[in-house]
């Protein structure tokens, strides 16, 4: 398995005390595999993406990613977020190519700005690369957002709502170019999600986690393939996916 996350529990202190977010957390995932996280608001689904990405370490259990223990922060890892988090004094390119210049100090300048391009081109924005930030839309910044934490080409892309602030027509899009990019590169992906179509949409399986403190409560197959279509979440199928998966949702939260 490429991720593997094994008995793991976490809890936050606080001044009035401990509190347990996660309990015996167990999973895996398979190379090139594209997962979703789904649960009620609040039953430690950010905290699940901090652990993986070795920026959190668990209090009782293991993860491994290709094998290896995470104990601090990987540098093949990509991550995005619901904000794009754009530095405004550099352009779109540079914006893009800046994980380049934090982990990678073999690769030349203009290599960076080859692979930055590569990805800008397939998500549709060659033409804004000398723009600002300021100058794009919503969308067209999560674009870019999604350029920047693929560009270091890495093993393991977590997404954590990226597309939880779009309208429903940007975010339909988005996912769109999300399967494109995925198609591309062929990076293993975690995305957090409130939003059951877009779980069922992108992912391959989907992870339903029980109220806090959180576990593994489902498990949902995705039968949709890979030339999915958006049109295929109006099918029978989709349909009764998605009342499981609101069903194992309801479940979640009288227990959160």
């Amino acid at each position: 398995m490429h991720i593997e996350v094994k008995n793991v529990s976490h809890e936050f202190v606080t001044d009035s005390g401990s509190v347990p977010v996660l309990q015996n957390l167990s999973f895996s995932v398979e190379k090139g595999r594209f997962v979703a996280l789904v649960g009620p608001s609040g039953c430690g689904k950010s905290t699940v993406t901090k652990l993986l990405s070795g920026l959190l370490e668990p209090n009782k259990g293991e993860i491994f990613i290709s094998e290896q223990k995470v104990s601090s922060p990987r540098s093949t890892i990509g991550m995005a977020f619901q904000n794009p988090v754009l530095l405004e004094w550099r352009n779109i390119l540079h914006n893009t190519t800046l994980p380049l210049e934090i982990v990678s100090r073999v690769t030349s300048k203009l290599e960076s700005k080859k692979r930055a391009r590569e990805l800008l081109a397939l998500v549709g924005l060659t033409e804004f690369e000398t723009n600002r930030p300021s100058e794009l839309s919503g969308g067209m910044k999560q674009r870019v957002s999604l350029c920047r934490a693929l560009v270091h080409r890495p093993e393991l892309l977590i997404l954590d709502e990226p597309f939880g602030a779009l309208d429903a027509f940007t975010k339909e899009d988005l996912w769109g170019t999300m399967l494109t990019l995925k198609k591309e590169e062929n990076f293993t992906c975690i995305l957090i999600t409130h939003d059951l179509r877009e779980a069922l949409f992108l992912a391959d399986e989907v992870f339903v986690l029980s109220g806090r403190p959180a576990s593994v409560q489902y498990r949902l197959k995705v039968g949709l393939g890979k030339n999915r279509k958006l049109k295929d979440l109006y099918s029978a199928e989709t349909t009764k996916s998605l009342s499981i998966l609101r069903k194992q949702i309801e479940i979640a939260q009288k227990n959160n």
